[in-house]
């Protein structure tokens, strides 16, 4: 189970299980809603918080159906997508919204190849018990995506469920609207523009890791950083510098962030970096988290330590100032 706390104190269990077949052996008869949810965006939190509320009016269980890996991966084997969220960060925040369980399903071959009728009678009728089921208008499901939410529709008239396709959410912020969706702020996270990412999200994008050594440059030049080594499959911001705050043991410090291949030292790999200001801990080997909130600048290469030097105390002084 996982605990969470809303306003005035309330407390409440999301019942979690991995595989249909682990669903709990007393789950009634439930408001169901399946997807990826990578990221738990702001339209994904519209279509969760409308099941959440429909369980309660009726009575029943709200659940969450969701995935992993990536189906893509699966059908289209390497071409997985970068990941806004971990399985775990995504369970955490769909318990935020609520929710009373959450099934998480192995996406395997198998699976994929379930038909849409299979899908509906063993996922949604045997296990779930599913009276409701409420998914984006744009949902598609079984093999080769043949199914529709008219699909759903017309399989829960034979197997006795309802089923509803939620509106997409739109972000009318800029002069374009744009759909919130988990490949745009992929898009976003990719060019750089966390800002706008985060607008979509709800929150500021996250990359988690473990801190591990690196080349101890930042040491030797009065700037010393936490090297984050991420999942593989992390979505990481273009390169360049970001302000932003690195969370550890549920505490928040600033920082000033670094993505890149340290050009000025002719560096050849990738690396995410962090230099948290006013922090002197030893955290090598621990689990934390980088949420970025503004880029700064570009990621250059300068031609001396002493104009690398000034730039990143310049670079700390804004961080300082943004997060303040």
């Amino acid at each position: 189970m996982i605990a969470r706390h809303g306003k005035g104190g309330k407390v409440w269990f999301m019942r979690a299980w991995r595989g249909v077949e682990n669903t709990p052996s007393d789950w009634g008869r439930s408001v169901v809603t399946i997807g990826v949810f990578d990221g738990v965006h702001r339209g994904h939190q519209q279509v969760i918080k409308h099941v959440v509320d429909t369980a309660a009016e009726r009575g029943l269980s709200s659940v969450v159906v969701t995935f992993d890996p990536h189906p893509a991966e699966v059908v289209r084997p390497g071409s997985h997508p970068p990941m806004l969220t971990s399985a775990q960060r995504r369970a955490d925040l769909i318990a935020d919204l609520g929710v009373d369980g959450l099934c998480m399903l192995p996406f395997t071959v198998e699976l994929s190849q379930f038909s849409p009728e299979r899908f509906a009678h063993e996922v949604l009728v045997s296990h779930l018990h599913a009276a409701t089921v409420i998914v984006g208008e744009n949902f598609r499901f079984g093999h080769k995506a043949v199914g529709s939410v008219q699909t759903l529709a017309e399989l829960g008239a034979r197997f006795g469920f309802a089923a509803h396709g939620f509106p997409l959410v739109l972000d009318e912020g800029d002069a374009e609207p744009q759909i919130f969706s988990s490949t745009y702020i992929r898009a976003c996270v990719a060019a750089g523009d966390v800002v706008a990412a985060a607008r979509a999200l709800g929150r500021p994008h996250m990359v988690e890791g473990v801190v591990v050594r690196g080349d101890q440059r930042g040491r030797e030049l009065g700037f010393p950083t936490a090297n984050l080594e991420a999942h593989p499959y992390a979505a990481m911001p273009a390169d360049g510098i970001y302000a932003g705050w690195m969370r550890r043991a549920g505490k928040e410090y600033r920082a000033a962030i670094s993505i890149g291949s340290n050009p000025t030292f002719a560096g050849t790999s990738r690396r995410l970096e962090a230099y948290v200001l006013d922090f002197d801990a030893d955290i090598y080997g621990e689990h934390v988290a980088i949420e970025f909130v503004d880029r700064l600048r570009d990621m250059v290469r300068f031609d001396s330590l002493e104009s690398l030097i000034a730039a990143i105390e310049a670079d700390v002084a804004l961080t300082r100032d943004l997060l303040s």
